[in-house]
């Protein structure tokens, strides 16, 4: 039975064309939109439900509450180290003005990638003189080029603008590097912050426990990139034309960082270009019901289990899942929490399937596989593992209690 849920319930969209599955019990092309559980076929099946959204609540109450105290805390103490060093940054160069502040109890630009790496995204001023280029030529960037008529010691940025005219994101980082190496050397928390050797990302390890990744970037309001044009499919009806409005209106960030496209690449002038995030629109596409809820359950497990040699998941791959069980399940009522369970063990077998066959499509930009240059023995493991996992679940919900 759990072969069959596997191959004829959970799986992308016919649309988004993924490699075929190694194996016959995970095919990707099948697509079913019926749960796992319906409740119209037993009492069992009804039982066999509510229980395990009862052990979700509990996991999510006692797991996933103490991990969010336990994050939230640690940004506290990460935020203070960096927004020195960012102050130091804009003592030297006041062009690199420090955009983290905090609203809401939330800081504006972090992503938590896990309890111990984040980012911080440095929001860069003065974009106005350059064009947005995105024709798809490099899954999942796009460039910067000046504006026609406009002269170079128009841009802030002048230096950092390549003989063909387009605003380099690799020069912007590599001064910003050095920036931040030597700020690091004067700010007050010296003694516990050094910067991580070997990469030509800018990267803080803090306490010898935490890496935060701080990334230039500009963010782009009121326009949207070509290469998410598709979006949203018009067959699907979720999430409806005025969330899709508000998503769009979010924007989306040009990042100063490498990107998946580009790997083994970086040496050419393509390492110019920008790469797109969309960390906002997915944040409020994933508002209502128990979306938020079922991510950080994926988290927490993630966290416990599935954090393997070579990497191979991180916490973005189970966002960009939920969006896809979204598209999925479109009704509201899909999403009410006596469902959690449903949409737990949905995301878990696509996350097997997407693993077996070593490709996970971003949800804006599907042509950019987020599983590009993993391991594919990396992947392997993570798909036994994420197997045994969700059979653990699906058979027996009291074993959240030890997972």
């Amino acid at each position: 039975m759990f072969s069959y849920i596997i191959s004829n319930c959970y799986s992308f969209p016919s649309s988004l064309k993924l490699a075929p599955v190694q194996t016959a019990a995970l095919d990707p092309s099948a697509y079913c939109e019926t749960p796992v559980y319906n409740p119209d076929l037993c009492p069992n099946m009804i039982a066999a439900q509510a229980k395990l959204v009862y052990h979700l609540n509990k996991y999510y109450n006692e797991k996933c509450q103490s991990r969010k105290a336990a994050i939230s805390k640690t940004i506290r103490e990460v935020c203070k180290v960096v927004s020195d060093v960012l102050k130091e940054v804009e003592v030297q160069e006041p062009r690199f003005i420090s955009s983290l502040s905090e609203m809401d109890n939330r800081f504006e630009g972090l992503e938590v990638i896990s309890p111990t790496e984040f980012e911080v995204v440095l929001y860069l001023n003065q974009m106005g003189v350059f064009n947005f280029v995105d024709d798809g030529s490099l899954p999942g960037c796009a460039v910067l080029k000046l504006s026609d008529g406009r002269k170079r010691s128009m841009s802030l940025w002048v230096e950092f603008i390549t003989a063909s005219g387009y605003l380099s994101a690799r020069k912007i980082r590599s001064r910003f590097q050095t920036l931040v190496a030597q700020a690091v050397d004067k700010c007050s928390y010296r003694d516990v912050v050094k910067m991580v050797a070997d990469t030509s990302e800018v990267k803080l390890r803090i306490r010898d426990r935490y890496v935060v990744q701080i990334t230039p970037a500009f963010k782009c309001t009121g326009i949207w990139p070509r290469s998410a044009a598709h979006w949203p499919l018009p067959h699907i009806p979720w999430p409806g034309p005025n969330r899709v409005a508000e998503v769009k209106a979010e924007g989306f960030n040009l990042l100063s960082k490498e990107c998946y496209s580009l790997n083994g690449k970086q040496s050419s002038a393509e390492s110019d270009a920008w790469v797109l995030q969309f960390a906002e629109a997915e944040n409020r596409l994933l508002l209502g019901g128990c979306r938020k809820k079922c991510l950080s359950v994926l988290k927490a497990l993630r966290d416990r289990h599935l954090e393997l040699p070579g990497q191979p998941l991180n916490n973005y791959h189970m966002k960009t899942l939920v969006s896809y069980e979204c598209e999925k399940h479109p009704r509201e009522s899909d999403w009410d929490e006596n469902c959690l369970g449903d949409r737990l063990n949905g995301i878990l077998l696509q996350l097997i399937s997407c693993l077996q066959c070593r490709r996970c499509p971003h949800y804006f930009l599907p042509n950019l596989d987020l599983f590009q240059g993993k391991p594919h023995s990396a992947l392997e493991n993570a798909a036994k593992q994420t197997w045994r996992l969700a059979r653990e679940i699906l058979t027996n919900p009291k074993s959240l209690e030890k997972l």
